[in-house]
């Protein structure tokens, strides 16, 4: 099940998106996540038609959205790795965000199949067969779940993408998920308890839905160029007043686009100092900056300090 994969106020800003060793992470993420989905959904196929299970259903309807997202979230990365061109000046990032927004209606369209289906099994419920073929299934669907979610662990540590993040809170969700089918089959199958087959298809449909508002919440921030976090905002400051020269800052922008990060603002240096000084100072501020957020874009503009002006009114 997917959830937010951004709103992490305390993560770092996002490194180089040239990096090719990043690339070829990302690439290699995405490949891999959408192989495992297929290897999964013909186990699962296999296991529903054995043992007529609604939550072994839940589970490769699930799998088969995975797939569909995992193939959108493909064609992003690769979308957003190209880098910025003649029409698209700042990059090609927020087709990671697109992809969040397809991804949250495949996930969104599985939760209401599943509710649909757990609700008329409530209704008229079916005793579990074959069961120890599902169990095997499910496990090996957990063994290779773990795998995968470890290894788009380390690409999101080293690249910090949103897409790769979203796609690994949602495979990490399926391994919450592929345990409540487990625990489904042996009430059912093992002990008779015919309602828990449903039941348990029913929590991972809200657990579903809850995690598509995660990614749409995610989504919308990119798109809509949401402010990096307060923390990041505050460094970005510090970094500036540190220079001797610079007396203040104001009218900080910030925004993120997929692995690419925009930092802008004014700093307000003696009003006596020759142009060359201050375009000197101002590259010295942005390769500090530079340092502390790798990757990140930096436009710094120079004003005259007490220089009365108009500025924007919200806070800097």
């Amino acid at each position: 099940m997917q959830q937010t994969a951004n709103s992490q106020n305390t993560a770092p800003m996002a490194p180089e998106a040239g990096n090719p060793r990043h690339a070829r992470l990302l690439r290699l993420a995405t490949r891999a996540a959408v192989g495992v989905a297929g290897l999964l959904i013909v186990a699962k196929l296999a296991a529903w038609f054995l043992t007529d299970s609604v939550a072994i259903l839940s589970s490769l309807m699930d799998s088969v959205l995975d797939v569909g997202a995992s193939l959108v979230n493909m064609y992003a990365v690769a979308h957003a790795l190209v880098p910025a061109d003649r029409e698209h000046r700042f990059g090609h990032g927020k087709a990671e965000a697109l992809a969040g927004l397809a991804q949250s209606a495949f996930i969104s369209g599985s939760a209401l199949f599943l509710v649909a289906e757990a609700g008329q099994r409530l209704i008229e419920p079916r005793a579990i067969v074959r069961d120890e073929i599902g169990i095997a299934v499910m496990v090996l669907s957990l063994v290779l779940t773990i795998g995968l979610v470890i290894f788009q662990r380390h690409v999101v540590k080293r690249t910090r993408s949103v897409a790769i993040s979203a796609d690994s809170m949602h495979y990490r969700g399926d391994i919450l998920a592929n345990l409540g089918v487990i625990l489904a089959l042996v009430l059912a199958g093992r002990f008779g308890w015919i309602y828990a087959d449903a039941i348990i298809a029913l929590l991972v449909a809200a657990y579903i839905l809850h995690g598509a508002w995660g990614i749409i919440k995610s989504a919308l921030d990119q798109l809509m160029d949401r402010e990096l976090p307060e923390p990041q905002r505050q460094r970005i400051r510090q970094i500036a007043l540190a220079h001797d020269r610079v007396e203040d800052v104001h009218d900080l922008r910030t925004r993120s686009s997929g692995v690419q990060s925009f930092i802008q603002l004014h700093m307000e240096l003696d009003g006596e100092l020759t142009l060359m000084q201050s375009h000197e100072i101002a590259d010295e501020v942005e390769d500090a900056i530079r340092a502390a957020f790798p990757g990140a874009e930096v436009i710094i503009h120079q004003d005259p300090a007490g220089l009365e002006e108009w500025r924007p009114e919200y806070p800097a």
